[in-house]
């Protein structure tokens, strides 16, 4: 497929971009003018011209990036608010995000914590109160902590006596993480403070020290953009400072390995994960916890297999894992002895065990079968016990609970029902009932939820939720969503921004195509590397099944995706830019050439490729959505949406693909980008900015797809 970066020289592409202008109608769109660079590299043979390298820069340190970013995002900001569309969507959107939810409660001593959200607050407080729920009240609210909302609470633990709590704080929509510890009793926070912090988990070794992982400090100025090397396992004692942490676990001969630790709940054992942040297997250490020095040892010493530590109960410890199981098996690993000692508990399914947690003196197994959950128990040795009975088609959030202790909590929620939480007794299969449930704003059994399985281009048969409302007939606007990437599986969840497509009358597909992880391994493997284009033909046949089988009006397909799913809505809209009447990749890898150069990007080569390999490279090249815009084709209007600080997918990619989508002569329709401020690649951004972004890509969907219905 020819593309402007491989037929023309830079000093043709400045020619082309000068001529070019984009219409609405009858009315041209005159983007803000985007100087072209004149950058072109040559690569096993082929010249590749990038004029718009110059986006890269930190818009925090680049003046020419500021001032295009602000441009932009004037320019894009006038047109959303003139959508008719808009003001509907924002009004509605307020109201369904406005219900009270609750998160997973965790005991600690005789006190339960859990995150809770009265309904518009940016942030949700974590909440702590008696073990009979009485006496609550909140512990750490965010919401105090910046005026618009954009710095929250992350991860959170409470000591095991319950006196205390570790939580990082996360700033502008970051990566990095600020370790903090508050005393419950007096509500204070202590003076000890952790820096540096960036892909942690977080666990207490007794009372009075917590583990955590973190990188050197960056650089000035490199921060948000700089390759992560280096990350160790550290442990800090409280009341000293952080340069008095001790380090238990690092791998300085190889740097580019991550490394995250837990601790048994009767602290017995600290168990270090080792991966390349994206591969799929991992590595995995142990250390008995004393007063000495902790050595950690090593377990499974290859990264071949997915190894996830469930829990400990004395010298045995079980794990959820790959090794000789795709679809993952429960096996438990007794270190009395000489040498650790391996025995599979729970073989391997048809279906896929996704999680699971010791609760009491049982397994609580959390598999997926054809994407949807089911919550089956287990006696520590494997034996079954039953199952626990889930409301439906959904998805569960998590399982909490501890050996030793039987009553337990999991969340469950579907398409159009939000996370309700439940406690259980793990002895007793019938024992589920709800401790909280969310008041709702809208009424579920007005819309349907069915899955189907449609054909790939292969012939593979791929599974798709179809989400609409019951009373409205005949095709609709449809907005079709998917990822494929990572052995990530995209399971049935609830989003309030979602109920008020629905609501107005759109359909809402959910395609869990090869790449992710609904089938195991072998799905994984059938969407990446080499075959990837499995993944976009396994988008492109959604939206045409759609079509054919009467979901879709002719003109109403949108299609959204974020991250690597911005990724795939970039490839697959210039594959097939006539299939789409609208398109919103948001926070996407768009330069395949040069992900890898940036932040935690060099470990997505295990799922993409290398770049400096020849085979890959032009694998990499076939696909990559800034290399592949078409001129003389007719593009969809498509709204590209990214965050300044993103520092996990950086904005740089989505800058360039927009410069280069309002550059190239693809048809009239609007090219536009949308550039929030301090926020991220997702996590922490405050719902008020949530309800803004919503309306506005929503709205111009809605407008471009054909959507006049109304919400209630």
């Amino acid at each position: 497929m020819p593309s402007i970066y491989s037929l023309m020289t830079a000093t043709a592409a400045l020619c082309f971009v000068v001529a070019s202008s984009a219409h609405a109608g009858d009315t041209v769109m005159k983007y803000p003018p985007t100087r072209p660079g004149t950058v072109v590299d040559d690569v096993f043979g082929q010249k590749v011209a990038d004029p718009y390298r110059w986006l890269e820069a930190d818009v925090r340190q680049d003046k020419s990036v500021a001032a295009w970013v602000d441009a932009q995002s004037r320019f894009t900001a006038d047109y959303l608010a003139k959508l008719p569309e808009r003001p509907a969507f924002e009004a509605r959107l307020k109201t369904l995000f406005d219900f009270e939810r609750f998160g997973l409660p965790v005991k600690a001593g005789e006190r339960l914590f859990f995150r809770h959200n009265s309904g518009l607050q940016n942030q949700s407080p974590l909440y702590v109160s008696a073990l009979d729920g009485s006496g609550r009240q909140a512990l750490i609210d965010p919401n105090l902590w910046a005026q618009d909302g954009a710095t929250a609470l992350d991860t959170w633990m409470p000591s095991p006596d319950g006196s205390k709590v570790a939580f990082f704080v996360q700033d502008g929509g970051s990566d990095w993480r600020t370790l903090k510890i508050i005393e419950v009793a007096s509500g204070k926070v202590l003076a000890d403070r952790v820096e540096h912090v960036k892909f942690s988990n977080l666990a207490w070794a007794g009372n009075d020290s917590v583990v955590y992982s973190r990188f050197p400090e960056p650089k000035a100025g490199e921060a948000f953009q700089a390759l992560s090397s280096n990350q160790s396992v550290w442990v800090h004692k409280l009341g000293t400072t952080q340069r008095d942490d001790r380090q238990v676990h690092a791998t300085p001969n190889n740097p580019r390995l991550y490394h995250g630790a837990g601790v048994t709940h009767d602290q017995r054992w600290l168990v270090v994960s080792t991966s390349t942040g994206s591969e799929k297997g991992n590595a995995v250490g142990v250390a008995a916890i004393g007063k000495g020095e902790w050595v950690v040892r090593p377990l499974i010493s290859t990264l071949a297999d997915e190894w996830s530590l469930i829990e400990g109960v004395g010298d045995r410890l079980w794990f959820v894992t790959s090794h000789e199981a795709p679809r993952k098996k429960v096996v438990m690993v007794d270190l009395s002895g000489l040498g650790p000692q391996f025995t599979t508990v729970v073989a391997e399914d048809a279906a896929v065990l996704d999680s699971a947690s010791i609760v009491g003196d049982r397994l609580v197994l959390n598999y997926l079968r054809d994407v949807k959950a089911e919550l089956r128990l287990a006696m520590l040795d494997g034996k079954p016990a039953g199952a626990l009975a889930l409301p439906g088609i959904g998805s569960v959030a998590g399982v909490v609970g501890e050996p030793g202790d039987a009553q337990g909590h999991f969340a469950f929620s579907g398409f159009t029902q939000p996370a309700t939480v439940y406690g259980f007794d793990a002895g007793d299969t019938a024992s589920a009932k709800v401790w909280a449930a969310p008041k709702l704003t809208f009424d579920p059994a007005r819309f349907e939820t069915r899955q189907v399985f449609y054909p790939s281009r292969d012939g593979t048969k791929i599974p798709m939720f179809v989400v609409r409302r019951k009373d409205i007939a005949g095709p609709l606007p449809t907005i079709l969503y998917g990822y494929g990437g990572f052995n990530i599986s995209i399971l049935p969840g609830f989003s309030a921004a979602r109920m008020a497509w629905l609501e107005a009358g759109g359909a809402y597909a959910v395609a869990n195509i090869r790449g992710g992880g609904e089938y195991g391994e072998a799905w994984h493997l059938g969407g990446k590397g080499a075959t990837k284009q499995n993944v976009f033909d396994d988008f492109i046949a959604a939206g045409e099944w759609l079509k054919a089988n009467g979901v879709t009006a002719k003109d109403g397909l949108a299609v959204e995706g974020g991250s690597n799913g911005g990724l795939l809505v970039g490839a697959v809209v210039n594959q097939r830019p006539d299939l789409f009447a609208a398109a919103h990749p948001a926070v996407g890898v768009m330069d395949m050439l040069r992900f890898d150069r940036f932040t935690a990007g060099r470990e997505w080569v295990f799922d993409y490729g290398f770049p400096e390999k020849e085979d890959d490279w032009r694998r990499l090249r076939a696909y990559s959505p800034y290399h592949n815009i078409t001129p003389g084709k007719a593009y969809p209007a498509i709204l590209v949406t990214t965050a300044d600080t993103d520092d996990r997918v950086v904005p740089g990619h989505s800058f360039k693909y927009a410069a280069a989508l309002q550059a190239a002569d693809i048809g009239p329709k609007p090219h536009l980008i949308r550039i929030e401020t301090r926020a991220g690649h997702g996590a922490g951004t405050p719902v008020s900015k949530q309800i803004e972004e919503t309306a506005d890509v929503y709205a111009f969907i809605a407008h471009w797809t054909g959507l006049k219905a109304k919400a209630d």
